[in-house]
């Protein structure tokens, strides 16, 4: 037996499993010593296996179906433990399974997962808006892929922190796990906690796209026992950073008050980001007092998606409009749509086997210099001047096993270098610009300086609008941006609202979690209600104005 201040760890008498527990023996994990890393054509089964430890260290190597050498290390370390897997040989990842795996040794066969005695489950990816904790027998999605689709969620934030806790029963402590590796590593689109009978294991979607030539280590499995914080799972550290004072300031976007427009017949909301609409927007709020001092112009005042050129039928002058809104004050942020390939010559994408693109391809050093093109035109003083980028739609990073792109780069990865491109270039254009991005994973820090809370419901769930609670859920949601990216600053969002009431519940909390941001100019969408001066003095005291 292991024995540290805070847990216990002992190899059990199968010699696949380490059992951990609490210093008083509480049992935690049955944890599983076996791994696989499928690749392309084969399933990674375990032949045989042998283990053994030294007081410090459990090391446990099998014979693979699929690979030359295979095995895992648990360390043990004060307060924690590590454990590390690897395989040696030659393939393409498809599947790898942590914490369990598949054997073949008898007599007993299948899949040997990770038993717990945990009963709740503690995500940092936002999923049922009414959920801030679920049954540990659920799954948990921890990724870059999602929409709002019934049955695909897990898109609010993409990625996450690669981390969950446990808890037991009612007790008070968890036990934090966290996925641990340099994000240039993290060539799966998603992670998954697959639930069993009493049972877990963790299972990292590669999709075919990763070479393994020699030693493959999958990112560390790192438990943390007797948390008081579930959030004490993740870990960050970031050097603090120079945040100019405008970042600070209140932020009106105009995609809520698109949406209302929207709502009274006026066509879809993207076609309702005009120039036109804008001046009304800021108009109505100028009228009540109410100066935003940061602008987000939203979905869809481009032409194209991929080349984001804007389009003059909307926006006859956007540069313009911009040079308008600075010589108030004012500065200007543009919505940027992730990933999508519209306008772009195909070359330039990753592709499906017909050819047909489904997503601008950042690993392609070509689509790279057209990305730092478009950010230099878009910010520059030289293009149109605008002070930064809203990027959405993050969750979109491709996931297919017949796909094909430049490479190597796939999954949270390649998410991480587009965005990277895209932080880089405008940081060229303008050195003091801000980019919001909905990635608070600690190594997203090099690529964001604000981090959006999204939406507050998921409208595409069916039956009636959700009521669930929203201060609680976007207090939750603030807590894991400061946790995993403690010096980045955070947008509350403000979309979309079940009613009035609980819009103002919001907003006046919306200081103690970060930035204010104001998505309606004078109605919201979905109930229609109309804002009065009551409600335009609350908004002037989130935004610190007074009359």
């Amino acid at each position: 037996m292991i024995e540290r201040d805070g847990y216990r760890l002992e190899l059990a008498r199968d010699r696949r499993r380490a059992v951990l527990a609490a210093p008083d023996g509480r049992h935690w994990l049955s944890i599983g010593l076996l791994s696989s890393f499928d690749r392309d054509g084969t399933a990674d089964e375990t032949v045989s296996f042998e283990s053994s430890e030294d007081g410090a260290s459990i090391v446990l190597t099998r014979v693979s179906t699929a690979w030359e050498r295979a095995g895992t290390t648990v360390t043990c370390a004060p307060d924690r433990i590590e454990i590390r897997s690897f395989v040696e040989g030659a393939g393409r990842l498809t599947d790898v399974h942590l914490l369990g795996g598949r054997g073949v040794f008898g007599p007993m066969t299948g899949l040997f997962r990770t038993g717990t005695s945990c009963t709740t489950l503690f995500s940092p990816n936002p999923g049922d808006p009414a959920k801030l904790v679920r049954p540990a027998a659920e799954e948990a999605v921890l990724g870059a892929n999602g929409d709002g689709e019934l049955g695909r969620g897990n898109w609010f934030f993409s990625p996450p922190p690669l981390a969950l806790a446990f808890r037991r029963g009612d007790e008070t402590e968890w036990l934090g796990l966290e996925l641990t590796a340099p994000v240039e590593e993290l060539t799966f689109v998603q992670a998954v906690h697959r639930p069993g009978d009493r049972a877990f294991h963790l299972t990292l979607e590669y999709d075919g796209h990763t070479q393994v030539e020699g030693r493959f280590e999958a990112p560390v499995v790192v438990l943390r026992p007797g948390l008081a914080d579930p959030l004490d799972a993740v870990t960050a550290e970031h050097a603090p950073r120079a945040i100019p004072d405008w970042w600070r300031g209140g932020i009106f976007c105009g995609w809520g008050a698109q949406c209302h427009l929207s709502s009274r017949g006026g066509g879809p909301a993207p076609s309702l980001a005009t120039q036109s609409n804008y001046d009304a927007f800021l108009g109505a709020l100028a009228h009540h007092g109410v100066v935003p001092p940061t602008v987000v112009i939203d979905d869809k005042w481009q032409k194209t998606y991929g080349r984001n050129e804007p389009d003059e039928a909307k926006w006859p002058d956007l540069r313009g409009f911009i040079a308008e809104r600075h010589a108030q004050g004012q500065r200007v942020l543009l919505w940027w749509k992730a990933w999508d390939p519209e306008g772009l010559d195909p070359a330039l994408c990753i592709r499906r086997p017909d050819g047909v693109p489904v997503a601008l391809d950042p690993s392609n050093p070509e689509t790279q210099d057209l990305l730092r093109t478009v950010m230099r035109e878009l910010i520059s003083p030289d293009g149109l001047d605008a002070d930064g980028l809203k990027v959405d739609f993050t969750a979109r990073t491709p996931s297919g096993r017949a796909l094909a792109h430049h490479g190597p780069a796939w999954g949270i990865a390649l998410l991480h270098l587009q965005l990277k491109v895209v932080y880089d270039a405008v940081k060229q254009a303008k050195d003091d610009a801000l980019v919001i991005t909905q990635t608070p994973h600690p190594g997203f820090g090099d690529a964001t300086d604000m981090v959006r809370l999204n939406d507050m419901l998921r409208l595409d769930d069916p039956g009636p609008i959700p009521t669930a609670a929203v201060v609680p859920q976007m207090r939750y949601r603030a807590g894991v941006v400061r946790a995993a990216l403690p010096d980045a600053l955070v947008d509350t969002d403000d979309w979309t609202t079940p009613d009035k009431a609980t819009w103002r519940e919001y907003l006046d909390a919306k200081r103690d979690l970060g930035v204010p941001s104001l998505y309606y100019a004078t109605h919201l969408d979905l109930t229609g209600e109309s804002l009065d001066e009551d409600d335009y003095a609350a908004i002037r005291r989130a935004f610190g104005v007074t009359r």
